[in-house]
């Protein structure tokens, strides 16, 4: 069985906005693009930059790098544009009892 963690109450996590969760050394995403929850690493595969950070575009279901410019789907991690060219982890995202949970396996 994967690990499953709480990341926040859904009531916490609005259209547009995106939270940070930690499990091990690895830090995750989790995005409410226009009321879809989707997560991925938050690690550009370009030079480790911090995606979270960046702007989110909920019409495309994208965050752009803060640092050089790089889109990432947050649907499939798979970059849109150089000079990132590798995907990113994606994880399943559910709700459980009002409760924003990744499974991080």
């Amino acid at each position: 069985m994967s690990p499953i963690i709480d990341v926040c109450p859904l009531a916490d996590l609005p259209p547009g906005t995106c939270r940070i969760v930690t499990h091990d050394d690895l830090e995750i995403g989790v995005f409410n693009c226009a009321g879809e929850l989707l997560a991925i690493e938050d690690r550009c595969s370009h030079d480790d930059g911090p995606l979270a950070e960046g702007e989110l575009d909920e019409r495309a279901c994208t965050v752009e790098c803060p640092r050089h410019g790089s889109v990432f789907d947050l649907r499939t991690g798979a970059p849109k544009n150089l000079p990132a060219y590798e995907a990113v982890e994606r994880f399943e995202v559910l709700v459980e009892d009002g409760v924003v949970k990744v499974d991080v396996d």
